[in-house]
């Protein structure tokens, strides 16, 4: 039988199908990956899962909630510099073809590599308890909101109203129409809403709330304040909105003043035909322009790194995404990068998902592109969203060179000084602002 090699990246060790363990440090196969690199690979193959495997009982059912992108298996990858956590595709057509398996031996997961005999140790997060529990009003908590990672997403109106166009206008590779009011409840309660934001505070240990949604008809902000006010009130979190942006970028201070901490943008494209070809929507109601122009205004208005601008790879020519990195963080805002998934039931679901060799190249382009702009990365406490390679994860690709070594020394300064800042905003905090209508332009 044929040995494979465990790779444990702090304590390498072999793994033998027929005895176990050995303790002793042996040769190990040539291609061999580190958190980051295993990450992005897993993202772009997905993943078999073993008849050994046990996810029912042991880990976070898969939910097929917002616009789907979170349709996996949750994962945590152990590193020396951080744990990575991530969403891993097992249900689309492309897994099925993946040289990755997940397995289990006794109580504990592996992530294996058929190619090369390796396996790597995972750890799966269990499903909290507070998915089943039930809110005051009868609302399943998980039809309200869902782990991703270690932070809460929250979509808090009725489905994007691009899915109701005639013809369609819903971005290809979202499936929001298919999931809200059928796998999540359509219009989230605010009650309900700060019901599940207090108990996965409490038992989750969640410190991030992202609320989101689709295209609302120019309304998108005004429908987030009154969510933004309760929390902020109420909970006590670092609250994220991810919203159509609005050309009245002063309605961006009024959700400041609400409590919102963090803004994100999806442009998802910098190549303007792509932009055109798969956000038919945006593209007629809003245009690409808009999102640069909001993400500028609110990344000067809360500073480098509270706000976020997202984009695909793994679509547009790589040429296009690296520019995007450079575009984003010259604003000042850190790059959300998803790799490309063809969920199923989107209009994409054929399209190839993308070479783990380009989105190599894209990841390390996003430390670099940080580090080059001074943006700070990995400081905000306990924020780990699992469907992207985050910035921070990105460490482990970092070339070893001096200005690396003052931006790592900078970023640990960064962190120890924003703890009791932190600290502040995660406590319930008295908000005078009016949350029912956006006060008039100065």
């Amino acid at each position: 039988m044929r040995a494979r090699i465990v790779i444990n990246f702090t304590n390498r060790a072999r793994y033998d199908d027929a005895t176990g363990f050995d303790p002793e440090v042996l040769t190990v196969p040539s291609k061999l990956l580190n958190p980051c690199e295993l990450e992005i690979d897993l993202f772009c193959k997905g993943l078999r899962v073993d008849p050994s495997c046990t996810l029912t009982e042991d880990a976070r059912k898969v939910s097929r909630t917002r616009a789907g992108l979170g349709s996996g298996l949750e994962v945590l990858i152990p590193g020396p510099l951080k744990d990575i956590w991530m969403n891993v595709p097992v249900e689309e057509d492309f897994a099925r073809q993946s040289p990755y398996r997940i397995l289990k031996d006794r109580s504990e997961y592996f992530v294996t590599d058929d190619r090369f005999g390796t396996l790597y140790p995972v750890r799966i997060p269990v499903e909290p308890r507070w998915y089943t529990k039930r809110t005051s009003k009868g609302t399943e908590m998980c039809r309200v909101g869902v782990l991703q990672g270690t932070y809460l997403g929250i979509y808090i109106s009725n489905s994007c109203l691009y899915w109701y166009s005639s013809p369609s206008l819903n971005c290809k590779f979202c499936t929001t129409g298919s999931n809200v009011g059928v796998n999540e409840v359509a219009v989230k309660d605010i009650g309900d809403v700060v019901e599940v934001c207090e108990a996965a505070k409490e038992e989750s240990g969640v410190t991030f709330v992202h609320f989101n949604s689709g295209y609302q008809a120019g309304r998108d902000l005004e429908q987030a304040a009154p969510y933004v006010k309760a929390v902020k009130e109420r909970v006590g979190a670092l609250i994220g909105v991810q919203l159509m942006p609005s050309q009245e970028l002063w309605k961006y201070d009024w959700l400041v003043d609400l409590g919102a901490d963090h803004f994100s943008f999806c442009y998802e494209f910098e190549n303007p035909e792509y932009f055109a070809r798969y956000l038919p929507g945006k593209l007629k109601t809003i245009g690409q322009e808009t999102f640069f122009k909001a993400m500028e205004y609110t990344s000067k208005r809360l500073g480098k790194g509270a706000v976020s601008g997202e984009i695909i790879a793994g679509v547009e020519p790589i040429e296009d995404t690296l520019r995007a990195i450079d575009r984003i963080t010259g604003a000042g805002a850190f790059p959300t990068v998803c790799v490309f998934r063809p969920v199923i039931g989107s209009d994409m679901e054929n399209h190839p998902s993308p070479r783990y060799e380009d989105m190599r190249v894209v990841f390390e382009h996003v430390y670099e592109a940080c580090k080059r702009n001074g943006i700070p990365i990995g400081v905000a406490p306990n924020i780990e969203v699992s469907l992207i390679c985050q910035p921070d994860d990105t460490r482990y690709l970092a070339r070893r060179t001096p200005s690396t070594l003052l931006y790592e020394a900078r970023l640990r300064v960064m962190k120890r000084l924003a703890r009791p800042v932190f600290r502040r905003k995660l406590k319930p905090l008295r908000i005078h602002a009016d949350a029912s209508a956006a006060p008039a332009p100065c």
